[in-house]
């Protein structure tokens, strides 16, 4: 009886330690990673059609219409300033006048001269006439007068260019020179704006450059307005920019008002019609390759990786062209981690 007292509490602690030592087996068996050929969880998107309508946003500026430095045709003296900073002026209005003293003496000069030859020639011309001189005096006398009209041509256009006139109608800007100053062909007396009329000017990437035409309406804003300003695309650049892949666009404002200021930044939208057939997909199904894009296509439970073309994007969507077809399941989730021609197992399905 003491015999199986005592082996009585042995036996019972050996059971116990048999039993923790099997609990604690279970759950490393429960966890074991699934095998290698188990099909990935992934998320999918069913393609279909949708309408868009392509456009853009660029960076513009406003130009003034016209716009140049003025500069003088000869050195000089200033002795007629007439430039009010900020004016508007008429075409050909006087904004400087140079020293001419000595221009205008020879001008004088050979005005009497010439008086004094188209009497001569008269006076030949009646000699002729009782044969009381030759011919030749005659011609001579013309050619004298020929001359000297020829020399007072010269000294009038250098006499025209000691005045500097405004090539167009314009807003002057601030002057460099005052009364009385010495200038030289290379200073800048002022600048003139036409601003009655402004330009619109940006550049669009390579890929819109066929898309633009000639007549073309596009719409602005301005900082500081929510007006949006209308504009007619009047040429672009012969070529696309090598260093930037970008093409130079002018427009003409067709809607301006005294808010718009030359300089100014300009946002400008661009419209390029609705797409009937656009196929758009989610931004994160392209896979960007070495030389081309792919999508990787749901196909009877495992992942083809499929070479697809792009067009238009937006914020979270992007436009196939080709590669796809309206109804094809792509894989939008866990896509890093999927090899050509691996199994995969859809979870949940997404469409537009």
């Amino acid at each position: 009886m003491r015999f199986s007292t005592s082996i009585f509490p042995l036996l019972l602690t050996v059971c116990l330690f048999v039993t923790s030592c099997g609990e604690k087996k279970a759950p490393v068996a429960a966890n074991r990673p699934p095998g290698r050929n188990a099909p990935t969880p992934v998320n999918g998107y069913i393609v279909s059609e949708k309408t868009i309508t392509e456009s853009a946003t660029v960076p513009g500026s406003l130009l003034p219409y016209e716009e140049t430095e003025l500069h003088p045709e000869i050195s000089g003296r200033v002795v007629q300033l007439n430039i009010r900073e900020g004016a508007n002026v008429g075409k050909g209005a006087l904004l400087i006048k140079l020293f001419d003293g000595d221009l205008q003496a020879q001008l004088k000069k050979l005005e009497v001269q010439l008086a004094t030859a188209e009497k001569t020639v008269e006076r030949y011309s009646e000699l002729l006439k009782i044969s009381g001189i030759s011919q030749q005096e005659v011609d001579l006398s013309i050619l004298s007068v020929n001359t000297i009209k020829a020399d007072i041509a010269i000294i009038k256009t250098d006499i025209s260019r000691t005045e500097l006139r405004a090539p167009f109608s314009g807003r002057l800007g601030l002057r460099s020179i005052s009364q009385g100053a010495y200038v030289t062909p290379t200073t800048v007396i002022t600048t003139i704006r036409e601003v009655n009329q402004l330009k619109l000017e940006f550049t669009i990437p390579e890929k819109y450059s066929s898309r633009i035409k000639t007549g073309m309406q596009v719409n602005f804003k301005v900082e500081g307005s929510s007006k949006k300003y209308l504009a007619k695309v009047i040429a672009t650049e012969s070529s696309v920019t090598e260093a930037s892949r970008s093409l130079r666009v002018r427009c003409v404002v067709t809607n301006g008002d005294a808010k718009l200021i030359p300089g100014t930044f300009a946002e400008v939208n661009l419209s390029f019609g609705e797409s009937e057939a656009a196929l758009m997909v989610p931004s994160q199904a392209v896979l960007p390759q070495a030389r081309d894009k792919k999508i990787i296509v749901y196909r009877d439970s495992i992942a083809k990786f499929e070479k697809v073309t792009t067009g238009m994007r937006d914020s979270s969507k992007v436009q196939i062209t080709s590669g796809l077809k309206v109804g094809d399941t792509i894989i939008i989730s866990g896509l890093l981690t999927l090899k050509p021609d691996g199994k995969v197992k859809l979870v949940k399905i997404e469409k537009e």
